[in-house]
């Protein structure tokens, strides 16, 4: 979608857009989720989004995927996090959208939700990254939550970031084919050039 067409499809969908956004950082909000400890959750959720906004227009197929897209962005941790089902998210994105649109939007919040697992490698192993690179928007989405991650902890000079900057390093080149979807002609699937190279340039701070 060219940027223009993209941000005219912002501008009128600003009311439903807000809409989600206050929603979802009410959910997390009642489950008493913070990031970093001193955040309320919101923050992190609204940094994805932003990302989404700010880069995903090259990839969006057309005007009524914009706001499944950001659903997905604001909700992709309730299943993980914020104890919801997929057919609670379903039915709540039924909400703001149609049926088709709450199904999209369900199916990327589902596609980000970890694995069982007692490690990190095991609750993002193969299986998850195949889920990611085969659901319509899920790759743009994980990539916007890195990020807002990255992003987050090249900035903060605790411990714990200090850590999660160690491991973001780290993990970029697997973490990059893993929700590689080429080669493929859906681009719903691929992942915006412009935040890759963000993510790229940002590490080298």
């Amino acid at each position: 979608m060219e940027e223009r067409q993209f941000a005219a499809s912002l501008a009128r969908e600003a009311g439903v857009i807000e809409d989600i956004r206050r929603t979802a950082w009410e959910l997390h909000e009642r489950v008493g989720q913070t990031y970093d400890e001193t955040r309320p959750y919101g923050f992190h959720l609204s940094m994805v989004a932003d990302a989404a906004m700010h880069y995903g227009a090259p990839v969006v197929a057309g005007e009524d995927d914009v706001v499944p897209l950001l659903f997905g962005a604001w909700f992709h941790d309730s299943i993980e996090d914020a104890r919801l089902t997929y057919n609670d998210v379903r039915r709540l994105a039924s909400s703001f959208m149609t049926e088709r649109q709450a199904h999209a939007a369900a199916e990327i919040v589902y596609a980000l939700t970890n694995d069982k697992g007692r490690t990190r490698a095991e609750r993002a192993g193969e299986h998850y990254y195949a889920g990611i690179r085969t659901t319509p928007y899920a790759p743009l989405v994980k990539l916007c939550d890195r990020f807002a991650n990255m992003t987050y902890s090249f900035h903060r000079d605790n411990v714990s970031n200090s850590h999660m900057r160690d491991v973001y390093k780290a993990e970029w080149p697997h973490f990059l084919q893993a929700i590689d979807a080429r080669p493929t002609a859906d681009c719903r699937l691929l992942l915006p050039q412009a935040l890759t190279e963000a993510v790229i340039n940002l590490m080298a701070l």
